[in-house]
């Protein structure tokens, strides 16, 4: 099965671990992967802040990078949500819309497409740890992905998992949100923070790279030891 990797911004440029594992967990599930380099930002931010206009320039040049791919999947419930929403935002233009849709049909998130598409629940991962689980918002309310990431990790030997309580609130990143309403972002993810120390986690997961660079981050300047792990990486433990 040929996949092309969507890697997303975050990824790319912060955390290129969870772009690796997702590789190999996904080519030891069998599959060909195909990085096109001329991937660019989703244009989330931009049209999140309400620059329409302005991202769907970027989102054409995605729609053309991704246009020949058979099955694209990313690391980022967030980013295919984005994907997703193209075919809205090109529906008043005939060729684009088309095309939109066609990457939409195509594309999904990384457990989704595991769980849903390759019809897989136990990837042969291990992890000795106590852990929880972050549901972020757009993965769960926007794309719909609510079990998949629950059945993977189900199948993780050695992984004793508590649910987090809360689990559904937003952990106050919300892309450009955390940058203009920081202080209520702040309190936020100190909620966040506290609902994860109630369960004497070891190690936080998520499947979201804002949500765990927010988290990860709040942690680390409260001092808690706290291990931040994409479930990409979770998967790929051996």
């Amino acid at each position: 099965m040929k996949v092309t990797l969507f890697a997303t911004c975050l990824v790319d440029m912060f955390q290129s671990s969870v772009g690796k594992a997702t590789v190999e967990v996904l080519e030891r599930l069998g599959c060909d992967i195909d990085f096109p380099d001329s991937q660019v930002c989703c244009g989330q931010p931009a049209y999140n802040s309400g620059y329409v206009k302005e991202s769907k320039e970027a989102m054409k040049k995605m729609i053309k990078t991704f246009e020949n791919a058979e099955y694209i999947v990313t690391p980022s419930g967030s980013c295919a949500a984005m994907f997703k929403e193209y075919p809205h935002l090109f529906k008043d233009d005939g060729v684009w819309g088309n095309r939109a849709q066609k990457l939409a049909d195509k594309t999904y998130e990384l457990t989704q497409f595991i769980v849903d598409v390759l019809k897989v629940e136990e990837v042969g991962a291990r992890l000795e740890a106590k852990a929880t689980y972050h549901t972020s918002c757009h993965m769960t309310r926007l794309l719909g992905v609510k079990e998949a990431p629950f059945k993977l990790l189900g199948n993780v030997k050695g992984l004793d998992f508590t649910p987090l309580p809360g689990s559904h609130n937003c952990c106050g990143f919300g892309g450009t949100f955390s940058v203009k309403m920081g202080q209520i972002s702040e309190q936020m993810v100190d909620e966040k923070v506290q609902h994860i120390e109630e369960t004497e986690a070891e190690v936080i997961i998520g499947g979201d790279a804002g949500c765990l660079m927010n988290i990860g981050g709040r942690i680390d300047r409260k001092g808690k030891p706290i291990k931040v792990m994409h479930i990409a990486e979770v998967l790929n433990s051996r």
